[in-house]
């Protein structure tokens, strides 16, 4: 144990001093604050510019009003009727688009068309497509002597409130803040497992090819060697995980205070405020929709399990890491170059992959369906699959000791077969590998 203890404090030392480790520790949070910040901050340097688009209502939709919306980015201004007179004040003019409104048959409107000086922005045509599918709705329900007030009242808008009934009590929920949280985690354990999992191979291959490794060995069994070095790269991940969120959250707290955003809420408020509005919805009932919307993300954090989240999260952090970091450690103690490994590596990190794809549609819909309990419960899955369904709720006591108790067996399990491999392969050079040699190596007594 002394000795795996010496060489993880080696791994740890030696890596957290290298200035790749130092420039990520610093860069990471700001590329991560970046993600937040540069968004909002783009949304308030480009909120006051409209999109200009002249009208040419050769057909009479707009009856010579066209419409008229404060919190649209697009303004309309009209036009000559006529299309080709249209088409040359256009090109001179520096608007964005031009509509032009053919005489139609208001039961089958046809001829419409949108004219730019270039490939419009999706967004653009989109908001006109709207735009003139209302004018148009709108024509029909006066041709048919249906009063658009009396449709307008008929309408409804429910905001359901959803809440949790528990042992605890009653508590509010939001599935957007919910699968945010478990998208999240599932996202860095992802990201972690293969960014310090490929740091491990090649620490093995690098020491293997260089020759170091005989010299260590003379003194540590290929398996202390193996194990120290999985758990002190875990070490260097765990705490350059730690300094990216406590340094993230101070330059996304500071930059936000220093120019006055808001950077999630203003986002999203913005949003929901724009959707509304190109609903038809007053700007009473819009703000109204936000506070309720704000108001229910907020709760919905507030009511988070956080101590299980965080505390689930670290373990499945640090024991699929572990898991796979053995892997990776063998992977590098059968090859001789970095080219050689890609025939190893599909078949370990497929499973990974295969999770994080699936969590992202069968998963988040059904946390508690069949697809996650099982998927939460294999070794191979489990540090996605069971941290994307902890923050819904529906995992028991009994689910999740029996997760955590797979995992810690998967763990041994995957040590002793990379231990049995790198003990064979890290002192052997120049030879290609198969996967028959590979399983003869794992029984190999000697």
């Amino acid at each position: 144990m002394d000795k795996i203890w010496l060489i993880v404090q080696r791994e740890y030392i030696t890596r957290v001093r290298k200035k790749s480790f130092l420039i990520m520790t610093f860069v990471g949070p700001l590329l991560m604050s970046a993600l937040f910040v540069v968004p909002a901050l783009l949304t308030q340097m480009g909120s006051d510019e409209k999109k200009i688009v002249t009208v040419a209502d050769a057909g009479g939709l707009f009856a010579g009003q066209l419409p008229e919306n404060e919190k649209s980015d697009i303004r309309y201004v009209h036009a000559p009727p006529d299309l080709e007179t249209a088409k040359a004040e256009f090109k001179k003019s520096k608007n964005s688009a031009l509509l032009y409104i053919p005489p139609f048959d208001l039961a089958n409107p046809t001829g419409i068309k949108l004219f730019g000086r270039e490939n419009l922005s999706l967004t653009l045509q989109l908001g006109i497509e709207r735009m003139v599918n209302r004018q148009v709705e709108a024509a029909r329900l006066r041709k048919s002597g249906i009063d658009q007030q009396v449709l307008d009242n008929l309408k409804a808008d429910i905001d359901v409130a959803t809440v949790n009934l528990s042992a605890e009590g009653e508590k509010s929920s939001n599935s957007m803040v919910t699968s945010g949280v478990a998208y999240f985690m599932a996202f860095l354990i992802y990201l972690f497992i293969f960014l310090y999992g490929v740091q491990i191979m090649r620490g093995v291959i690098e020491e293997k090819t260089s020759r170091i490794v005989e010299v260590i060995m003379s003194s540590v069994k290929p398996f202390q060697l193996m194990m120290g070095k999985v758990l002190g790269i875990a070490a260097v991940g765990l705490t350059q995980l730690l300094l990216w969120v406590a340094l993230s959250s101070i330059v996304i707290t500071g930059v936000s205070a220093a120019m006055g955003l808001d950077t999630v809420t203003t986002s999203r408020t913005e949003q929901i405020q724009t959707a509304a509005q190109s609903a038809g919805a007053t700007p009473a009932e819009t703000e109204k929709k936000t506070a309720v919307l704000l108001q229910s993300v907020s709760e919905g954090f507030a009511n988070l399990n956080l101590p299980l989240i965080i505390g689930s999260f670290l373990f499945y952090f640090l024991g699929g890491y572990l898991l796979y970091g053995a892997l990776f450690g063998a992977i590098g103690a059968a090859v001789d170059n970095e080219t050689d490994t890609q025939q190893f590596m599909l078949p370990i990190t497929m499973p990974l992959i295969l999770t994080f794809i699936v969590a992202q549609s069968v998963m988040i819909r059904d946390p508690n369906g069949p697809i996650a309990f099982w998927m939460s419960m294999i070794p191979f899955t489990s540090p996605i699959a069971m941290v994307i369904r902890i923050p819904f709720g529906g995992v028991t006591a009994g689910q999740l000791l029996l997760s955590m108790a797979l995992l810690i067996v998967g763990f041994i399990g995957t040590i002793w077969i990379a231990a049995r491999i790198y003990r064979v392969g890290i002192l052997l050079y120049g030879k290609k590998v198969t996967y028959k040699e590979l399983s003869r190596w794992m029984f190999y007594k000697g």
